[in-house]
């Protein structure tokens, strides 16, 4: 297992199944987007499990992120609200109740209106009401907590009025990451989205945690936010790419 450190920033090259990897309660905010199970090409992960084995996967990794968790932790949960792939599952549904069977506190759900989201492959039956497809582009940030919303701790807050304003509306308008083939990874976060939750969910100092860190765009957002942070990626291409981006963070040019 390796582990990379930078200016209070750890990545770690392991898989976020393995409870081991992480000791006591580490995080005050979890912040990540797991494999959607939509096929999307990783480069050594399979995404297309069966639908009730993705589930207990999710199980897994939701109730290591809960030990790890302090008492006031959020967590930041980024996935669709339903997945068509195959036969259509209600997948937000599912991961909101199973994560409330492990003990997190359901908050709310940020609905995220991806502005660029253009792709369509099927209209189900054309202007026909034998079989029409409905497909919305949004995809969720479900927001937890583990034992009290309210922080058990002070701290300062560096969100500019003006964003408090427009993010606590729960729908949030700006595009993907339109750059995923420059960047090396096939899912990468867009900059907005771990800077929103960070800076509205998290005090200066505070600890993130991303146990799928991909790319490394939560490392690098919590590390120009001066936070701490830990990553954690099972594959070692994207662990590398992780830890060229927080170097180039590091040196301002990310």
């Amino acid at each position: 297992m390796e582990i990379y450190e930078k200016n209070n920033i750890k990545l770690i090259n392991g898989d976020s199944l393995n409870r081991n990897i992480l000791s006591g309660e580490v995080a005050d905010l979890i912040l990540t987007s797991p494999p959607y199970n939509i096929q999307i090409k990783y480069n050594s992960t399979k995404d297309f499990l069966p639908y009730e084995a993705y589930l207990k996967f999710s199980r897994k990794w939701l109730e290591n992120c809960f030990v790890w968790a302090k008492p006031s932790c959020r967590l930041c949960l980024n996935i669709p609200f339903c997945i068509s792939k195959g036969e259509h599952q209600p997948l937000s549904a599912d991961i909101i109740v199973i994560a409330r069977e492990i003990g997190w506190k359901f908050h709310s759900a940020i609905v995220w209106n991806k502005s660029n989201f253009n792709r369509r492959t099927t209209w189900g039956s054309w202007m026909s009401a034998s079989a029409p497809f409905v497909m919305a582009p949004i995809e969720l940030i479900i927001v937890f907590y583990k034992e009290q919303w309210k922080k058990l701790h002070s701290g300062k807050s560096d969100i500019r009025k003006e964003d408090f304003i427009k993010w606590t509306n729960g729908l949030w308008n700006f595009n993907g990451e339109i750059n995923a083939k420059k960047i090396g990874h096939p899912a990468p976060f867009p900059k907005d989205l771990p800077l929103r939750c960070i800076k509205l969910f998290s005090f200066v100092g505070d600890t993130i945690l991303d146990p799928f860190v991909g790319s490394g765009t939560t490392l690098v957002i919590s590390m120009a936010t001066k936070r701490k942070a830990i990553g954690i990626e099972i594959d070692e291409t994207y662990f590398s790419l992780a830890k060229k981006n927080i170097d180039l963070e590091a040196k301002g040019l990310f």
